[in-house]
């Protein structure tokens, strides 16, 4: 089953005058969160936020083939889950495959008209949930266990006074030479294309901070009727409101910040962040590295505010992790992939609760 919805204004029969804090440790931001007491009792909700090894290992060239085997493995670990009767909402990352879908526009432009960025992250929402839903699908039918997957190409909020507008930090695309940066910049002046790392030039765009998930409600319903959900894909569709209308911006946002907002937003219990390592560390990479095992809220944030999580990597995940508990969520769990089902059951990764 393929989704979409598109909700334009929630009813405020849904929202109670509680709000959610989204940014940082101030509560100065706050979006509209609904009274859980209008939820139906059910099993608990765990939000899985899969890292980009789940669809596409290191050095591998990008191919379909190659990430439908990723996924297949994926899938295998997620069915066990559901199999015991867990009620699983899945959000993944589009890093490579954006970039990819970028060129692609890049390159059929003298044919085609290439699509705005939003659009462009529409494309891999339906492309990723395509392979993950089917995978999944094929593999519950494989254990005899009936239940629907759906792909919901989802919308995030975001505020267009962000900061994160002025200051572009997210590099997407491919890498050009000086000569083919300034070809494109003559062409769209709108463009923000800078040296990247000694590697030649890239396109760099804005990652604001997610508010909401236009989609929650939506994504609620067929959680509640027992649906897997594909969600959030790439960290959701980034838009802005403009009076009672919505308008997709040249954007992308942290799935794992995502992630967050809509594991609060539908009252999941759990949110666990896959990646590539077992868990949270300090001092990473360093003779004295140490795994931070069970960890409290407070803790982590301490780390946090002295800088032990780089901003390109663990960083949003842990900030994820801490927002989640500090609105209402139980566990937040960081781990590997690999450890999916161990790590559900609290034995391995990293655990951070209140």
């Amino acid at each position: 089953m393929f989704v979409t919805w598109r909700a334009l204004a929630h009813s405020e029969s849904c929202f109670g005058a509680e709000t959610l804090e989204t940014k940082g440790t101030s509560p100065s931001r706050t979006v509209p969160r609904r009274e859980k007491t209008s939820l139906p009792h059910q099993t608990p909700i765990t939000v899985l936020a899969l890292g980009g090894n789940a669809i596409l290992q290191r050095n591998q060239e990008g191919t379909f083939e190659e990430q439908y085997e990723n996924v297949r493995f994926t899938a295998t670990q997620i069915a066990t889950l559901v199999e015991q009767g867990l009620r699983i909402v899945i959000v993944h990352g589009n890093g490579p495959q954006i970039g990819a879908t970028v060129i692609r526009h890049e390159m059929g432009r003298t044919k085609v008209p290439p699509l705005p960025l939003h659009a462009c992250g529409a494309e891999t929402q339906g492309f990723l949930g395509y392979i993950i839903q089917q995978s999944l699908q094929d593999e519950l039918s494989k254990r005899r266990t009936s239940k629907a997957v759906a792909t919901v190409v989802t919308q995030v909020l975001v505020e267009q006074n962000d900061p994160a507008f002025q200051h572009p930090s997210k590099p997407i695309g491919p890498f050009y030479t000086r000569e083919q940066r300034d070809a494109l910049l003559q062409e769209r002046r709108d463009l923000v294309i800078e040296e990247d790392s000694g590697r030649g030039y890239r396109r760099f765009v804005p990652s604001p901070d997610p508010k909401a998930v236009i989609e929650d409600e939506a994504i609620r319903v067929l959680v509640d009727e027992e649906s897997v959900v594909i969600a959030c894909g790439g960290g959701g569709v980034p838009v802005i409101r403009q009076g009672n209308q919505l308008k997709g911006v040249e954007a992308v946002i942290d799935k794992d910040l995502a992630a967050e907002r809509l594991a609060t937003s539908i009252h999941a219990e759990n949110l666990v962040i896959l990646t590539d390592v077992q868990g949270v560390y300090v001092n990473y990479g360093k003779k004295d590295q140490q795994l931070l095992s069970k960890i409290s809220r407070h803790e982590l944030e301490m780390y946090a505010k002295k800088g032990s999580f780089a901003a390109g990597s663990m960083g949003p995940k842990v900030e994820a992790a801490i927002r989640f508990l500090r609105n209402g969520g139980k566990r937040s769990v960081i781990a590997s992939l690999g450890d999916l089902e161990r790590a559900i059951k609290g034995s391995t990764g990293t655990q951070v609760t209140n």
